[in-house]
């Protein structure tokens, strides 16, 4: 099971929209807990934490340290995910798969695809300062890219 840091810089108006989404991970089995980590307008977090039962943390690196499962699915709220990214990562996650790079919709010829992380926990606790590009270092070579 997994652990999913939503990082709320920059979320805009799209964190309910991918706490929405991640329901259907919770459903499949698949995810322990959703931890929201940064900040945001309170009233909209308090509202969100209720309706989903999602933890809340300061920062990231909070977030990471407050997680309690092996493995984290750490996206940025601004991530669009793309269509069948769940059967996706759930094929990945059954077939005993390992890092992987998630790739949301969006980005173009100057600005980079959003993307989220799959890793293992001891990777990304290591970091004195986590953030996703940190953390996309810390893939393994042979993490995959589900697209």
């Amino acid at each position: 099971m997994l652990s999913v840091i939503v990082e709320t810089a920059e979320a805009g108006d799209r964190l309910p929209a991918l706490l929405a989404a991640l329901t259907s991970l919770a459903v499949e089995g698949l995810v322990r807990e959703v931890l929201i980590a940064g900040g945001g307008p309170p009233e909209l977090l308090a509202v969100l934490r209720e309706e989903t039962g999602a933890e809340l943390s300061t920062d990231l690196a909070q977030g990471i340290a407050a997680a309690r499962s092996e493995r984290l699915l750490v996206l940025p709220a601004k991530i669009r995910l793309r269509a069948g990214w769940l059967e996706m990562l759930a094929k990945h996650l059954r077939s005993g798969g390992g890092d992987a790079l998630i790739l949301g919709e969006g980005g173009g010829v100057f600005r980079e695809k959003p993307f989220g992380v799959l890793l293992a926990r001891p990777a990304a606790a290591g970091l004195a300062h986590p953030d996703l590009k940190r953390l996309r270092g810390q893939l393994a070579r042979g993490a995959v890219r589900l697209a």
